[in-house]
């Protein structure tokens, strides 16, 4: 268990589209008794055909369109969950733009919460421990990491599949789940954060950010946040960064060491990419350790790893799904996450909420990569 509450982070409010409600941060304290989390529900038949986010070729966002498509066929160990919401990442933008080449077309989207509809069939998962402990059934609701989530009804092996904690809703699921997977698999095992260490967090008041943020002051590290305003320094002040650098008015490798008496901090982690790489290498000290987990400002540069020797440093890629491969790893990290937000120790704020509309889903791209968000972005399914 972590060592205190930090504050709830704020809403950022502002409005997106003309269709989109923002709405409230999650809160896990309160709930309506009448839709408890473990409450069954009739379940209505699963229709033939859904609406889907697909991307018809890689491109620009105008290859990204709601059609309607069959409801896909679920293999014996998957389970169908009527999504409810689906999280908008990062990661989405660089599959429908190309940076990581796919067969196109495809739907698009990285993880759903919704209410089960249909149990894996094959026997052999019906009658295992570890899916028996998971307490499946239809009606319960649950979070996931679904490839294609933008869907009305997505098929997901139950590996992947985490039921949500009684008062928290399907919203609270997809707000949280990815990004919140992300930032604690990242604090533990790409770099472990110790009391006393100096961490420097770029975009700290984006969605993995500001996650990132309040985790490692709670671990008792000493936070720099890198902005591009002052309102999003606030929010990262609020999160827990002790320092905040503009990086549109200052140099960062030369606060940073500032900061730090010129030693540098002993961990960096890098969602940004190509425009922060470089200056990386000064802002690290002796035996740091790079953490390169993003591309939004274009892909990292080939790099000779005798760049590395002078500092002994190191440098990771991770990617959050190596990290939860296993059954068992998923539910034990999914299942610390909602604890912690339960107990108000992670908070995940909340930028905006979008229609499930060709027009919605564009705009989620153009303002996630517009960098002027802080938090997450949300899409009502249904």
């Amino acid at each position: 268990m972590l060592p205190r509450p930090i504050y709830r982070l704020a809403q950022v409010s502002r409005q997106i589209i003309p269709q989109a409600r923002l709405i409230q941060p999650p809160h896990f304290t309160r709930f309506n008794s009448t839709s408890y989390t473990r409450g069954f529900a009739t379940m209505a038949p699963i229709p033939k055909t859904m609406k889907a986010a697909r991307v018809n070729k890689q491109g620009g966002v105008e290859e990204l369109e709601v059609v309607e498509i069959p409801v896909p066929t679920p293999k014996p160990e998957e389970i169908v969950i009527k999504t409810e919401w689906a999280g908008v990442n990062f990661i989405d933008t660089y599959f429908r733009g190309g940076v990581y080449p796919r067969q196109t077309p495809f739907t698009l989207g990285q993880e759903a919460a919704g209410t089960i509809v249909a149990l894996p069939s094959s026997a052999d998962v019906l009658d295992s421990n570890d899916y028996k402990i998971r307490g499946f059934s239809e009606g319960l609701k649950v979070a996931a990491l679904a490839s294609g989530g933008f869907a009305e009804y997505v098929a997901v092996p139950w590996t992947h599949v985490q039921t949500l904690p009684e008062g928290a809703d399907t919203r609270q699921g997809a707000v949280s789940l990815l990004q919140g997977l992300t930032a604690l698999t990242f604090v533990k095992e790409a770099y472990p954060i110790k009391k006393g260490d100096w961490i420097l967090i770029h975009a700290a008041a984006g969605g993995v950010g500001l996650l990132l943020v309040q985790l490692a002051s709670q671990f008792g590290a000493t936070v720099i946040g890198t902005t591009s305003s002052q309102a999003k320094a606030e929010i990262a002040k609020k999160a827990g960064a002790t320092h905040i650098i503009n990086y549109t008015e200052s140099s960062v490798p030369d606060e940073v060491l500032k900061l730090t008496n010129g030693r540098g901090v002993e961990a960096i982690f890098d969602g940004v990419g190509a425009s922060t790489w470089e200056d990386n290498f000064t802002s690290i000290r002796r035996k740091g350790t790079i953490v390169s987990f993003g591309n939004a400002s274009g892909v990292v540069p080939p790099f000779s790893v005798l760049k590395l020797g002078p500092k002994n440093i190191k440098v990771c890629r991770p990617v959050v799904n190596n990290y939860i491969t296993e059954a068992a790893e998923f539910h034990e990290y999914a299942s610390e996450l909602f604890d912690l937000i339960k107990n108000g120790k992670l908070a995940c704020a909340v930028h905006s909420e979008y229609p499930f509309t060709t027009e919605g889903m564009r705009q989620t791209h153009v303002d996630i990569t517009g960098r002027g968000t802080s938090g997450k972005l949300v899409v009502k399914i249904a």
